[in-house]
């Protein structure tokens, strides 16, 4: 019997030449880099500054039209369109402030500035700030806050509009009512008052008393908040170097503080043993240290502004500008408010441009009652500090001088009666008590 294996090979497959593989893997190689060409030509470019700042106004356009009761249909396009503008704002913030691989590049932040006050960016984005969510909000007030000191050809371009629209101030300032946007809003209106014509608006409006109500109210940080915006970090000479009182010796205390009491009175006021200086010890007259953590107020950084306006204002509207101080914020039961308080209303009297408010002031039968209270408390305290009492001692001569020849135009039993105890208390004290 004859085998069949032979008439019935498996056909084996036939194998391409070594040269024809080559060409194919080629070939697929040039495929694969005309498809990533081509990926390149459709991928979109980065935007430009001023693009950002175009896309993101008609976002707000947008919602600003579309309110959160829209439309059922419409929810779901307006959730994305609130997502387009979360990313589109950090992207802004991205440019002004840089990131972790590179620092902001001066070029793109002028460009963005100008497209951003071109037209009203800034009102759309303070009004459609409520719908925004909280880490937008965030964002937003970082924008905002770094627009204001950024410089066009040399222009703070961002003070030119505010004058232009200074009832955004109005919006601002009535934002500490609202205590989901308080404090946005209030850091957004620190900044915008850095600019002169700005901080006079804010002074002069009908909105400035409305702070002694503001920085009372319970919320504990919405009323910091509030008295905050009379602030601004900034570095100044130690309140001793800069009015001249005398901390172990008796130098002659310098004519801004002829009383002599300026660090009695602030001596301990921030919780602190010194002069106000934060480091623990007594300064000597002349010695100048630098407190990074100093401020300057609304009511004293742009100096001709307030003296103007205290000037002008110390009655106001038949309800004095330093009476509403004196009982609302220096009398109040609130131990931090009187402490910043008493702050602030040195650094206004005591400017030189306020001279004439000062003596205006002290004048006042009144107002030398409340500060005498004030300077009795440190006076009678039976625990203080060895730092108060050499204050005290030091300056004792000049306080027992003034209060010894101050006189009043009618008798007032309460008002000797309070002057004495200060006397007593501070006749009384011995060095290294």
């Amino acid at each position: 019997m004859t085998s069949t294996a032979s008439n019935h090979r498996i056909p084996l497959p036939m194998l391409a030449p070594v040269e024809e593989l080559g060409l194919n893997k080629k070939k697929k190689k040039k495929k694969k880099k005309k498809k990533r060409r081509m990926k390149g030509l459709f991928k979109s470019k980065p935007k430009t500054p001023a693009e950002l700042v175009r896309q993101t106004r008609d976002l707000l356009v947008y919602l600003d039209l579309n309110s959160a009761s829209a439309a059922p249909g419409k929810e779901a396009k307006r959730e994305e369109k609130m997502a387009e503008l979360s990313k589109l704002i950090r992207e802004l913030k991205s440019i002004l402030y840089g990131n972790s691989e590179s620092e902001p590049i001066s070029e793109a932040c002028a460009q963005l500035t100008q497209e951003f006050f071109k037209e009203n960016t800034l009102r759309l984005l303070i009004s459609c700030l409520p719908t925004l969510s909280l880490e937008t909000r965030k964002d937003a007030t970082q924008v905002v806050a770094n627009l204001q000191r950024q410089q066009v050809h040399s222009r703070l371009i961002a003070s030119d509009y505010l004058e232009a629209n200074k009832d955004l101030m109005d919006i601002l300032i009535s934002g500490y009512e609202n205590s989901d946007l308080a404090l946005h809003y209030g850091a957004m209106l620190r900044e915008c008052i850095r600019h002169q014509t700005i901080a006079r608006y804010v002074l002069e409006s009908e909105h400035m008393k409305k702070f002694f109500d503001y920085i009372q109210l319970p919320n504990f940080d919405i009323a910091s908040d509030a008295s905050a915006t009379f602030k601004v970090n900034n570095s100044s000479l130690c309140y001793g170097t800069r009015f001249g009182w005398s901390g172990d010796n008796d130098d002659e205390v310098s004519r801004y503080d002829p009383f002599g009491l300026r660090c009695v009175m602030f001596a301990g006021s921030q919780g602190r043993q010194d002069c106000g200086c934060g480091d623990g010890s007594i300064r000597r007259k002349g010695q100048a240290v630098v407190e990074n953590d100093a401020t300057l107020e609304l009511l004293t950084r742009h100096k001709s502004t307030v003296a103007e306006f205290l000037t002008k204002n110390y009655d106001w509207n038949d309800m004095q500008f330093f009476a509403e101080y004196n009982s609302k914020l220096l009398e109040s039961e609130n131990y931090i408010t009187r402490r910043q308080a008493v702050k602030l209303l040195g650094d206004m009297l005591l400017d030189r441009a306020n001279a004439g408010v000062m003596m205006r002031y002290v004048s006042s039968k009144d107002n030398l009652r409340i500060l005498m209270n004030l300077l009795r408390l440190f006076a009678a305290n039976q625990n203080k500090p060895s730092e108060i009492v050499s204050i005290l001692v030091a300056n004792r001569s000049k306080i027992l001088r003034f209060f010894g020849n101050f006189k009043i135009d009618k008798e007032d039993d309460q008002f000797e009666a309070d002057k004495a105890q200060v006397i007593k208390e501070i006749a009384a004290l011995e060095p290294g008590e």
